[in-house]
């Protein structure tokens, strides 16, 4: 085994952690470590995440599940057009994407440029939402569910899912509180399972776009995204959660603007 994969697999862990604690975040983390430690090109790196994410998202889904912190019935009311808009992603649109886009003298924009530059605005998004947490007191009006804004919110958010290979609980769980009307704590858990849902049914995507997928690698950083998130819980019991995804909001700030930097300045 190489050194590199083994510092991946190292950091894999801290993905599952993060899910653990935050119920968010892992995919955010799980692209730029496939792609900068691990070497892989980041067109299959986003299809590894949609794996990796929608594995762990799965197991840490159940344990809410237990916790009766799910809503299965908003899991199918948003989960239904998520899932059909990361599918097409996967296998329609992606694929379509020209691996030069343009070039001139001085610069060329490839597929992979393109993919981690969206993938670091969206990285930038994320920790916004992290620095200032959405509070639950927001969800105070007793309209009835705007279903058609719920689909739509669903089908973006599959599109952006499907593009980056991010898990998109960062933009699940607003939609949630905001146009489903959920409480915080079921919104994360519902979350889960939409996240699961999606991503896994995006790599089918990519399997049938014949994309050649390395199982070992995959399983040894999916089990170590898993055993993660059993850290994370436990972690999670101890320190204030507010703290902890302010902290790893500032990070996740930093990483972005870093991928940006790299990608189109370093390149």
């Amino acid at each position: 085994m190489e050194l590199s994969q083994l510092i991946g697999y190292i950091l894999a862990v801290f993905v599952g952690a993060t899910l653990g604690m935050l119920g968010s975040g892992g995919s955010i983390l799980s692209v730029p470590i496939l792609v900068y430690v691990m070497g892989i090109e980041p067109s299959l790196a986003t299809a590894y995440s949609l794996f990796v994410i929608g594995t762990t998202s799965f197991v840490g889904g159940i344990h809410k599940a237990k916790q009766r912190l799910v809503d299965f019935n908003k899991v199918v009311l948003f989960g239904i057009p998520a899932v059909i808009s990361v599918f097409v992603t996967r296998k329609i649109l992606v694929p379509k994407i020209p691996n030069i886009i343009f070039s001139t003298e001085y610069f060329i924009l490839t597929k992979s440029i393109l993919i981690m530059v969206i993938f670091a605005f969206v990285m930038i998004f994320a920790s916004v939402r992290m620095i200032k947490p959405l509070k639950e007191k927001m969800i105070t009006n007793t309209e009835k569910l705007n279903y058609y804004k719920i689909a739509l919110m669903g089908i973006f958010i599959g599109l952006v899912s499907g593009f980056v290979g991010a898990g998109g609980g960062f933009l699940i769980v607003p939609t949630l509180l905001f146009f489903a009307k959920t409480p915080m704590k079921m919104a994360v858990g519902t979350s889960l399972f939409i996240v699961a849902a999606q991503s896994l049914i995006g790599f089918t995507g990519d399997i049938m776009s014949n994309q050649i997928i390395d199982w070992k690698l995959l399983q040894y950083f999916t089990f170590a995204s898993i055993l993660g998130i059993f850290i994370g819980n436990f972690i999670s019991k101890k320190v204030e959660d507010e703290k902890l995804k302010t902290s790893f909001g500032w990070f996740v700030l930093a990483m972005g603007i870093y991928i940006i930097i790299r990608e189109l300045f370093w390149s």
